[in-house]
């Protein structure tokens, strides 16, 4: 079990993933994810009280920093299933909690997430695309969640679902439904231009039942909002994994200017921007930002879509064959430009590539 970040497990922990990383391909990451489960990786984000380790921000952003520079896609799936985790955990429902939370911590059962159509504009549909019709049983959802990561390897998916009937109608509703449920379709990942291995793709959902047991919470106007006790690692976690990764790509330039000094003073322009947008990172972590999340956001996006294509500059014709690793940064950079991203962060993204003052 690794319970420091500042630890000798920790920094070997992530030089196995970079390891696996670099011979699994396209494969899901069952390996790395299988370490990250031996070293107790899911309770860092649980308070003590409830069975975890209580890391704080600063260590879990620490944490993604490096975890995200090792290897981008076990690491994203990781967020997929904390997210579902840290949502159980902070549940009212303490039924569901004592049933679930301690295999979810020990990683005899795992969860991910379906609830991207809650933060989207999927939201303001005519008719919601997953629908909750409350009866004297619970909650029927039918629809599909349209952006799931790694449920085919997950033992439940966290869904929020509309009511559409009843004086709840409008209102939002998580519940808790195991994969193997019949009536729970997963349908196999999307092509996707990078992180495929991730196995992202729709799970379809026909007729499922959310009994009381299983309801995460709910009716409630915003459920997602009703978990949330403040500030949390959620809130820049992807400005964390961009730096995670961009560390990668500056990492590999600097190991070239060793015997290139041509590369030098990009390497150094790069290790200083990245040193402040990881200053950035980590004050606000620290409960200190010194400047907003999407501030945050867009330098960090910026950034990693830099350093990628400059490793691939320096990489040369080698950098563009699809197995070197700096092609595969390139392509997972642009992941980002699309991921959780706020459209203040998309408009200052496209201004910056457009040459929009």
């Amino acid at each position: 079990m690794i319970e420091h970040v500042d630890s000798t497990a920790f920094e070997d922990l992530c030089q196995n993933l970079s390891k696996d990383r670099s011979k699994s391909g396209n494969a899901w990451p069952a390996k790395q994810l299988d370490r990250m489960k031996t070293a107790g990786v899911y309770r860092w984000f649980v308070p003590i009280e409830s069975g975890g380790f209580g890391w704080s921000n600063l260590d879990i952003s620490r944490a993604y920093l490096k975890l995200s520079q090792a290897c981008l896609s076990s690491t994203f799936v990781l967020t997929q299933r904390i997210a579902a985790l840290k949502r159980i955990a902070a549940s009212p429902n303490q039924s569901l909690v004592q049933t679930h939370l301690p295999r979810l911590l020990s990683g005899e059962t795992t969860a991910t997430v379906g609830i991207s159509h809650l933060t989207t504009s999927r939201l303001h549909l005519q008719r919601p695309v997953l629908t909750a019709h409350q009866n004297n049983d619970g909650y029927r959802l039918n629809g599909l969640c349209p952006w799931v990561t790694g449920a085919n390897a997950a033992t439940h998916l966290l869904v929020g679902g509309i009511v559409v009937n009843g004086d709840d109608a409008g209102k939002q509703v998580l519940g808790l439904v195991p994969t193997e449920d019949k009536n729970v379709v997963v349908d196999p990942g999307f092509e996707l231009i990078a992180l495929t291995e991730t196995h992202t793709g729709k799970v379809n959902l026909n007729d499922v039942l959310v009994t009381e047991e299983s309801l995460v919470v709910g009716p409630h106007e915003n459920a997602l909002a009703s978990l949330s006790s403040g500030p949390s690692t959620g809130s820049f976690q992807s400005s964390a994994l961009a730096l995670g990764l961009t560390a990668a790509a500056i990492n590999f330039i600097a190991t070239e200017s060793k015997s290139r000094p041509d590369l030098q003073a990009s390497a150094d322009s790069l290790l200083s921007s990245h040193a402040t947008a990881v200053d950035s990172l980590l004050q606000a972590a620290s409960g200190d930002p010194t400047c907003s999340n999407e501030q945050l956001r867009t330098d960090a996006n910026s950034l990693v879509l830099r350093a990628t294509q400059a490793a691939m500059v320096a990489a040369k014709g080698a950098g563009f064959m699809a197995d070197h690793p700096v092609g595969r940064w390139c392509r997972e950079a642009m992941f980002f430009l699309v991921w959780s991203c706020p459209q203040a962060v998309q408009d200052a993204n496209l201004c910056e590539l457009a040459g929009v003052e």
